[in-house]
């Protein structure tokens, strides 16, 4: 009989994800939300599952956005419970709130 470690090893690996996540501010904030995102980011790009992201900020001065891809869902839930991670949300969430969405990964049209 296999072991779980066996059926773990044999279990496909999980689909990239991608994260589309709006954060919501004063506009007086934005600037200081926008250093707060890259720091959180440069720590993310040393955990396991980071892909990419990008930080998009909104011509309304109140919004900002963080398009970012994980190697997985586990990759990108692991990161969440990070002690970096959670720490360096404190700042962000001092100033504005956020409403993340997971989605797969779609077709890319270019020019």
């Amino acid at each position: 009989m296999p072991s779980s470690a066996d059926i773990q090893a044999d279990a496909p690996p999980e689909d990239p994800i991608v994260l589309i996540n709006v954060f919501k501010c004063n506009a007086p904030h934005l600037d200081e939300l926008m250093e707060h995102l890259a720091a959180l980011v440069r720590i993310q790009t040393a955990l396991p599952g980071f892909v990419s992201a990008t930080l998009h900020r909104g011509l309304n001065g109140r919004v900002a956005a963080n398009h970012a891809v994980w190697a997985s869902a586990g990759a990108w839930k692991a990161m969440t419970r990070h002690p970096q991670v959670v720490a360096a949300m404190g700042p962000i969430l001092a100033i504005a709130t956020f409403e993340p969405h997971l989605y797969e990964p779609g077709e890319v049209i270019q020019a």
